[in-house]
């Protein structure tokens, strides 16, 4: 009796252990599901907003499987094409892996881009905020909107100077060189901090004037109020000795007459 016992309690032992193998199975593919999708949203989310917001460029996308980043952003304005091509990968993961600007850096090269974005939730432990890693740039979602217009018209106006001086040294490496050097990234950090300000300014601005008119409504009613306690008082001593101030009479709501 006692073995059939022991046996029967070591099989529910394994049926328990496959169902939490199962369970921890089903969470582990839950996650990935729920980690890919939110992957694709921020995917989604970059794409639609370079086509929004600069309509004469090509916004190529690499697809799944493929070798290399999401979009390629080809720069075209009104009087010249393929001013240089901007290269963006999208991670929407708990932690950044260095791995990834290697490899970014590796498909930039195969491709011809010029310049490198890796748009991630999770930045570099050596960043707080924004910036150039080792020769790409790294950023968030929503630092991505600023970066991306100052990148595009940094590509634009060394493509202008390229072809100013057509046969005049490396193309590629002058696009390169100043695109990751410290003067640019700190002209794009003070055109980010300007839109930050700008926004900052206007929240700021509102609430002000919001103020300032439940203020200004308090003191036009202020002195409406006194005005007619005066007018009262006069006409009370005085009589009908004084004219009638329509305005002030109770009950009138017309328009002042002069």
């Amino acid at each position: 009796m006692h073995e059939k016992n022991e046996l029967k309690f070591k099989q529910q032992e394994e049926q328990l252990e496959i169902l939490r193998n199962e369970l921890k199975n089903a969470q582990r593919k839950a996650e990935l599901g729920s980690q890919q999708l939110q992957g694709e949203v921020q995917e989604l989310a970059i794409e639609e907003f370079l086509t929004q917001k600069f309509p004469l460029d090509c916004i190529e996308e690499i697809k799944k499987g493929q070798r290399g980043g999401d979009w390629i952003q080809v720069v075209h304005t009104r009087e010249f094409q393929n001013c240089g091509k901007i290269y963006y990968e999208s991670k929407r993961t708990k932690e950044f892996q260095k791995a990834w600007v290697e490899k970014l850096k590796s498909d930039m090269r195969e491709i011809g881009a010029d310049v490198g974005v890796i748009v991630s939730e999770a930045l570099p432990k050596e960043m707080e905020r924004m910036g150039l890693f080792e020769g790409v740039w790294v950023c968030s979602f929503e630092e991505f909107k600023g970066l991306s217009a100052a990148l595009r018209e940094g590509v634009i106006q060394v493509s202008l100077a390229k072809r100013s001086q057509e046969n005049k040294g490396d193309k590629m490496g002058l696009l390169y060189h100043y695109l990751t050097s410290s003067e640019f990234s700190m002209q794009v950090n003070a055109i980010i901090e300007a839109f930050r300000q700008l926004k900052a300014d206007l929240e700021s601005e509102k609430r002000a004037m919001a103020g300032i008119w439940k203020k200004r409504e308090k003191q036009i009613d202020k002195v409406f109020e006194g005005t007619i306690n005066m007018y009262g008082s006069i006409k009370g001593i005085a009589g009908n000795a004084i004219g009638q101030v329509k305005a002030l009479e109770l009950g009138y709501d017309g328009d002042l007459e002069d």
